[in-house]
């Protein structure tokens, strides 16, 4: 498998896995991921700030994600916990396996690739937040040895638990 950078185009194969994924949300009563989000533009605006990214099965794309180095100021605030560190971060958001790959252990795999990048950047954490609601988000956070940290807010309002991770 090759983890790559996304480029321009590879938008489509991502919105096809983003649409499955927001299929499967809508089916599972989960309020991710809806009202046209993510989408094309964002997908774009993913590209053009060299955080998203695509991993490969024969030059297909099997999965995808985002990962940021830029401080996410919903983070500034969280509530009923706090982080377990105040470092350099990088932040995993949009991760989403094409169905046809699913419980291969892609996503864990991803999570593996940002866990490099962030140590060849001297960052030693990594913060997601997702959905209460999305149990095999959490389910993948704990298996890879995320801690919960607590609840922040997304800029519309949104209700999201927060994980964090330290790399050693």
């Amino acid at each position: 498998m090759k983890f790559r950078k996304s480029v321009k185009t590879d938008i489509n194969g991502i919105m096809n896995i983003i649409r499955q994924a927001q299929v499967y949300f809508k089916e599972a009563g989960i309020n991710q991921w809806q009202d046209n989000y993510p989408n094309v533009e964002t997908i774009s605006n993913d590209i053009d700030n060299e955080e998203s990214y695509v991993l490969l099965k024969k030059g297909n794309i099997v999965a995808t994600a985002v990962i940021s180095f830029k401080a996410e100021k919903t983070y500034d605030s969280i509530y009923e916990g706090k982080w377990i560190s105040n470092g350099e971060y990088a932040v995993i958001h949009r991760v989403a396996v094409d169905n046809n790959y699913k419980g291969l252990g892609l996503s864990s795999q991803i999570i593996k690739k940002a866990e490099q990048l962030c140590l060849n950047k001297g960052a030693h954490g990594i913060k997601v937040d997702t959905h209460e609601e999305n149990l095999p988000m959490q389910k993948l956070l704990k298996k890879n040895e995320f801690q919960y940290c607590g609840i922040i807010y997304l800029e519309n309002g949104s209700k999201r638990i927060a994980f964090e991770k330290i790399l050693r």
